[in-house]
């Protein structure tokens, strides 16, 4: 893909002109058409992708935090990725943190044009030189996005910016920008469309391979866990029985031996298979 010519995501897409007046499934395909395209504009991007993972997974490790910063469609999928790291892979609530101008999901407000207010709450929790910062904004101009980056980088503390248009003011701000160019939406200006896409899969990617950069996995499973309802319990005994190979009964003690730690239900049958008679499945 020849990504000079890839138009910013609030230029009028030219294949979706006449939108309104398109039938039903027209609109549909259409969109999925064009959807078809962020993974091309994903995959331009893997090395940078990569790169803020194994930053991510050196920040965590060496004791410091990540911040997620957003506005919008942004915030919210920076919201719903640092939700879904501790109960996945076991890590506190604390260590990757998501600050969005819109933390109740109002976006018909004029938060995101609150610079002030997200260097504030850096300030709040003590950002610190350790720390990574990782600004999320399809347009790459989103001022509460901005001001935290500036405040990140006066503070000493690591940055990126995940953007969907090219040399962005945030790209100048940041250490590392991935620019995931999807180009112009189906409805012109809605980033939640193929732009929001695109950063769902990228904070899926960067997320996910740092943490089993941090050992967080054992192979493909999700070792660290937390079963705390039904369905995550029932998860927990077979991911001890996939990766040990015992039955049931013996996932089910062990777990509750371990506290309910996958990780260390799968360590305790491994080191003490004459404790854990029945390990094999029938």
């Amino acid at each position: 893909m020849d990504t000079k010519q890839i138009k910013g995501t609030e230029s009028a897409n030219p294949r979706s002109s006449g939108l309104d007046r398109m039938s039903t499934e027209a609109i549909i395909r259409l969109m999925n058409e064009e959807d078809a395209a962020v993974l091309t504009a994903v995959n331009a991007c893997i090395p940078e992708i990569a790169g803020l993972a194994d930053q991510y997974a050196e920040t965590i490790r060496q004791g410091g935090r990540v911040f997620y910063l957003g506005a919008g469609t942004s915030g919210g999928l920076a919201q719903l990725d640092a939700a879904e790291v501790p109960p996945t892979f076991g890590i506190d609530p604390d260590r990757v943190i998501a600050l969005s101008a819109d933390p109740d999901m109002n976006y018909a407000t004029d938060a995101e044009d609150c610079g002030n207010q997200c260097a504030a709450l850096l300030a709040r929790h003590g950002l610190r030189e350790t720390d990574l910062v990782i600004g999320i904004a399809a347009s790459g101009s989103t001022p509460f996005v901005l001001e935290g980056l500036k405040f990140a980088q006066r503070a000493g503390a690591a940055t990126a910016a995940v953007v969907c248009n090219e040399q962005t003011p945030m790209k100048k701000i940041a250490d590392l920008t991935i620019e995931v160019l999807t180009g112009p939406e189906v409805l012109t200006g809605s980033t939640r469309l193929k732009a929001g896409t695109a950063q769902k899969m990228v904070l899926n990617m960067i997320s996910t391979a740092a943490m089993v950069k941090l050992g967080r996995t054992i192979s493909n499973y999700m070792a660290n866990v937390k079963p705390v309802n039904a369905k995550l319990r029932r998860r927990a005994v077979g991911i001890v029985m996939d990766v040990t190979g015992c039955n049931e009964n013996t996932a089910v003690q062990a777990l509750h031996d371990a506290d309910d730690s996958c990780a260390e239900a799968v360590r305790l049958i491994t080191d003490n298979r004459r404790y854990y008679r029945d390990e094999r499945r029938s």
